[in-house]
């Protein structure tokens, strides 16, 4: 995207300070929170092994999802631009199909930015909804990649840019010609200017001609008037060549809370949310395993409710990202564990999509100020907490970017050769200063990297259904840098322990006062280390003190499988 289009999608309140400053707001949330350990009640297990915990589910609960920016990931041509055969060519990196191996990334989903034609580099003002972008390739390699990744056990769902098109698309050079023409209403168009701005005060009405069109964004994507049935009917079309023709699996729909303006009410309309309803309703019929995750940037509670009203299967949860960030940052985690309550409260049971930051925002590591063990706790609850888990491709690595947007969307960090392996030629988009010593091959050789930590993460995941589907019950801690919380299913219960502070914590004393785990002794298996961390007591209604081991090390996590003794 431009510099200008990324302004536009960002939303100033949840700005953050730069790494090694504080957000004011945030810090006197947290001031007001400090002595508030929020908790919720245990909910009755369930009679499935791996049941629907709201009577909706899909095979993205048990997935995790890596996030693709095809122009950056691997070049297979050596034209120095990322293409969909290189995709192909290093799918085995994110998953090799061998469930008894370990050296794989072990993702189960891939979300594809946008791959339709396109004159921009990152795509979202498409020209061409049904033609794979010609940078990246060819409907045939889009469908070989759906093969190579289905063989694999990894489904793939593509950005679908339905807000606006670009202004070098068909439809809209055509509506430009005056007011007769044949798709002039495909569009919103005004004789005079309204004179309103949009939600973050930027120019939305741009003239062309004697008349003024409607652009959230940007004036070279000017936005589809889905008031008009035709409209919609064509982007029906652009959905089911996508998953009948090309065999994606799903969608995440680019600015969905932005389809259908209400006069000056250009967010979260009742007309968006009824046109998301109907799409929702055309996406089962096609096909009732289709997933639809919503790119809703807004608080927890308008988030929500798209998902709770039926009308897409996920969002992505803005509030619990920041949250993540903002505390591993700070070394305080009271304000994450508050949002985690309210989003367990928002949405049906695990019916979000969770991430740590994506392709509009900085990159983690440099919000983190580049500080691995940081990065390594903030990877630890963002699989071990509920939601479908999103990890923004070199996340993984430890990958740095700041703004402006062609600076944290460098080429993928593969090797320490030239142009970081990406390529064999001058790349797009120059790479990294780090990557001799950022990269792919040198954190798998190394056990204790963040590649090895997300590796183990992901595995860990994919093996204990607790983390995927287990309810979550924070726990009382003695220790107010520390965060704990038990997953526990019918069939097992982890324990994570998470010491956000620069401080070892000694002798922390975590505490339920009622829940759901049977009267008895039980070992605690530390599953990250393969140790043990001492026993558990568990009273009546299912009450516990316990201090896991003599001590926290700073800005670590442990996850504990607590198995009753006999």
């Amino acid at each position: 995207m431009t510099t200008r289009f990324a302004i536009h999608r960002c939303r100033p309140a949840r700005a953050r300070s730069r790494p090694g400053g504080r957000a004011i707001a945030l810090l006197t949330t947290l001031l007001v929170l400090a002595n508030c350990n929020p908790t919720l009640p245990p909910a009755a297990p369930t009679d499935t092994p791996v049941p629907p915990p709201s009577g909706e589910s899909g095979w993205w609960n048990d997935a995790v999802f890596y996030q693709v920016f095809v122009r950056s990931f691997y070049d297979s041509d050596g034209d120095g631009i990322g293409d969909l055969p290189g995709l192909i060519e290093k799918l085995d990196y994110l998953n090799d199909g061998d469930p008894t191996t370990s050296d794989d990334l072990g993702v189960s989903g891939i979300w594809l930015m946008p791959i339709a034609q396109s004159p921009s580099y990152h795509g979202y003002d498409v020209t061409d909804y049904m033609t794979v972008e010609q940078d990246y390739g060819t409907n045939e390699d889009f469908r070989a990649l759906i093969d190579a990744a289905h063989a694999r056990g990894i489904r793939v769902i593509v950005d679908l840019v339905l807000n606006h098109t670009s202004a070098a698309h068909p439809w809209f050079v055509n509506a430009t010609v005056g007011p007769d023409a044949t798709y002039r209403d495909w569009y919103v168009w005004s004789e005079e200017n309204p004179g309103y701005n949009g939600p973050w005060d930027q120019r939305v009405w741009h003239r062309r001609g004697d008349d003024f069109y409607y652009g959230l964004f940007w004036d070279q994507m000017p936005d589809l008037n889905y008031r008009n049935p035709q409209v919609t009917a064509a982007m029906h079309d652009v959905a089911h060549f996508w998953l009948v023709d090309m065999g994606a699996d799903g969608f995440r729909l680019d600015a969905a809370r932005h389809l259908v303006e209400e006069g000056q009410q250009q967010e979260n309309t009742a007309a968006t949310h009824a046109w998301l309803a109907d799409f929702d309703r055309f996406t089962d019929d096609v096909g009732p395993d289709v997933l639809t995750v919503g790119e809703v940037w807004d608080d927890t509670s308008q988030a929500a409710s798209y998902v709770v009203d039926d009308e897409l299967d996920l969002v992505f949860e803005f509030d619990l990202a920041s949250a993540i960030v903002d505390g591993v940052d700070n070394g305080i985690p009271d304000w994450l564990a508050y949002v985690v309550t309210q989003a367990q409260s928002a949405y049906p049971q695990g019916q979000y999509a969770t991430f740590l930051t994506n392709h509009d925002q900085e990159r983690v590591m440099s919000e983190l100020g580049g500080d691995v063990d940081q990065a390594r706790l903030a990877a630890t609850l963002l699989l071990t907490l509920p939601g479908v888990p999103f990890i923004y491709y070199g996340e993984e690595i430890g990958m740095s970017g700041q703004k402006p947007d062609p600076s944290i969307r460098t080429p993928m960090q593969w090797s320490d050769d030239a142009h970081a392996g990406f390529t064999t030629r001058r790349p797009w988009n120059p790479v990294n200063e780090d990557y001799a010593t950022i990269n792919v091959a040198a954190e798998s050789a190394d056990p204790h990297s963040l590649l090895s930590h997300y590796r183990r993460l992901i595995h860990l995941r994919s093996d204990h259904v607790a983390l995927r589907w287990g309810e979550l019950i924070p726990l009382e801690s003695s220790c107010n840098r520390v965060y704990a919380f038990l997953r526990h299913h019918e069939t097992e219960t982890l324990l994570v322990v998470a010491n956000f502070g620069a401080e070892r914590e000694r002798n922390c004393t975590l505490s339920l006062f009622a829940g759901p785990l049977s009267p008895g002794e039980y070992h605690a298996l530390d599953l990250l280390t393969d140790t043990r961390a001492g026993d558990l007591s568990v009273g009546q209604d299912g009450a516990f003190s316990y201090i896991p081991r003599g001590n926290l090390p700073p800005r670590q996590g442990i996850v504990l499988l607590l198995e009753r003794r006999e």
